[in-house]
């Protein structure tokens, strides 16, 4: 009677919800690369945070062994995870520098468990760090890791681009672009969902005539990002260090730069360039600083942020030329178009000259790195004045079969597009259709497993998956090639 009782109570036990649980674990990590910026913050992101890579709950504290660690509450089976310095751009790699699978935990094993992290994927010299790396060219390096922003109290990564003739060429002097998500712009390595491939775009104009520019990439601050890249506060998202942000910029990087690079130092020669929460500070930069920036280009910008920006215009008075160029696609949100109209209105309402602000709306357009890279040259054209713009939408075809997934972040339902050399980029006409051979996909998740496969027979089609939020990759083969793409599986808003 008695061992009977016994074991009804220990089923009962075994089959509370508590009763799976096991006890915490202190995850510690033993060592850094060596170039590790110092006081870098490190991260754990997981299944556990939804893979959030800049979540300050899951930040590892930094002991005077100079250890990092952090105490992970009581859970049960098994997680995935990965380090990281603040964003997915600055994730850790492999020993060579390189992607790796996700580490795994499975509670039960122990209550501590160490770890090294063995390089930082956007810092290896193999992968985006040195001389550029990764797929950038040699036209690229990395400035510093620890530039100072005296205004903002950190340091920041800065990536530098130098016409292809820099060193023969002086004492020619060269205009600047100062631009945000410096990450974004050359490399695809450090790239969190593309790159612009302003490299690439820079020097293939170089060879049709173009006289250069310098490019300055500011890295955004992972977490920091929203904060810096609006001068107002939202209440649900942050903001509020603008103004802090474009002083350092001002007050202290463009300075730097004048003096070691042959650089047309005017206002004529300095301009400033962003995308979505980029491209909001961006045109308040410009509109706050005329007698600092001559160009200003304004890529999707996320103008729903606050209102005031609208009102800026007014408030600050035409003072000195600006050549605005205001991009962004139909097919982002619904206010997206409206507001940047409505943008335009104002700057003309202040007086700064019709001539002088371009406005271009693509037919296709997503809130996306492709789309960016791809209106870069039109944009740089004539804000250079070389070449202005049309806005119809039409544009060079592609050179080779692309995969894109948009919009970036999905949520449930993702478009898988192949784009074909026949296909001009506004994707209006049939030329995609002719030249496609149905097809198969497979989706791999960040550690490399498939997890979703399926059939393409168009060249657009509708992905509905019930996936959860993270980073995936979508692969396709087609007359015997891999196209990929990255994409991401979220529930939050893109900024």
């Amino acid at each position: 009677m008695f061992v009977r009782c016994f074991l009804l109570y220990s089923a009962f036990i075994v089959s509370l919800p508590w009763a799976s649980l096991w006890g915490q674990v202190t995850v510690i990590v033993d060592s850094v690369p060596s170039y590790t910026p110092p006081g870098a913050a490190v991260f754990i992101a997981g299944t556990f945070n939804n893979w959030n890579p800049g979540s300050s709950a899951h930040q590892l504290s930094l002991l005077p062994d100079s250890t990092r660690r952090i105490t992970m509450p009581a859970g049960s089976g098994t997680i995935s995870f990965k380090f990281t310095r603040g964003s997915w751009a600055s994730v850790e790699g492999n020993a060579a520098g390189t992607f790796r699978p996700n580490r795994t935990y499975t509670y039960g094993n122990g209550d501590t468990l160490r770890l090294k992290i063995l390089s930082w994927e956007d810092l290896h010299s193999g992968g985006g760090g040195g001389g550029g790396g990764g797929t950038a060219n040699a036209q690229v390096q990395l400035l510093t890791d620890t530039f100072w922003m005296p205004t903002l109290n950190r340091y920041r990564r800065i990536w530098l681009y130098l016409p292809v003739n820099y060193a023969t060429s002086a004492p020619q002097r060269y205009p600047v672009i100062y631009m945000h998500d410096g990450q974004n712009l050359f490399n695809a390595v450090t790239s969190f969902a593309g790159e612009w491939e302003v490299d690439e775009c820079l020097t293939r104009l170089h060879g049709l005539g173009d006289q250069g520019a310098i490019v300055v990439g500011i890295e955004n601050g992972g977490s920091q990002r929203i904060n810096e890249y609006s001068p107002w506060v939202h209440p649900q998202y942050g903001g509020g260090q603008g103004d802090a942000y474009l002083q350092f910029i001002v007050q202290t990087l463009k300075p730097y730069i004048d003096v070691r690079y042959r650089t047309d130092s005017t206002r004529n020669g300095t301009w400033i360039w962003g995308s979505s929460m980029g491209g909001l500070i961006s045109q308040y930069g410009a509109v706050k600083y005329q007698e600092v920036f001559s160009r200003v280009g304004v890529f999707s910008p996320s103008l729903w942020f606050d209102a005031r920006i609208m009102q800026q215009p007014l408030q600050e008075g035409y003072r000195m030329p600006v050549r605005f160029y205001l991009m962004a696609g139909a097919m982002e949100s619904s206010s997206m178009v409206p507001q940047l109209n409505q943008l335009k209105d104002q700057l003309l309402l202040a007086g700064f000259p019709a001539s002088q602000v371009q406005t271009v709306v693509r037919s296709d357009g997503q809130h996306a790195e492709w789309f960016w890279r791809r209106e870069f040259q039109d944009a740089y054209q004539w804000l250079r004045g070389s070449t202005p713009s049309s806005a119809d939408g039409q544009s060079a075809p592609t050179t080779s079969p692309r995969l894109m997934v948009y919009p970036q972040p999905c949520g449930r339902a993702c478009i898988i597009r192949i784009v074909f050399s026949s296909e001009k980029s506004g994707f209006t006409g049939d030329a995609a259709d002719i030249n496609f051979v149905p097809s198969s996909y497979q989706i791999l998740d960040f550690s490399g497993r498939v997890v979703s496969k399926g059939s393409l027979e168009s060249s657009e089609t509708i992905l509905d998956s019930d996936l959860p939020s993270g980073i995936y990759q979508v692969q396709v083969v087609l007359d015997g090639k891999v196209l990929f793409s990255n994409f991401i599986k979220s529930a939050t808003r893109d900024f």
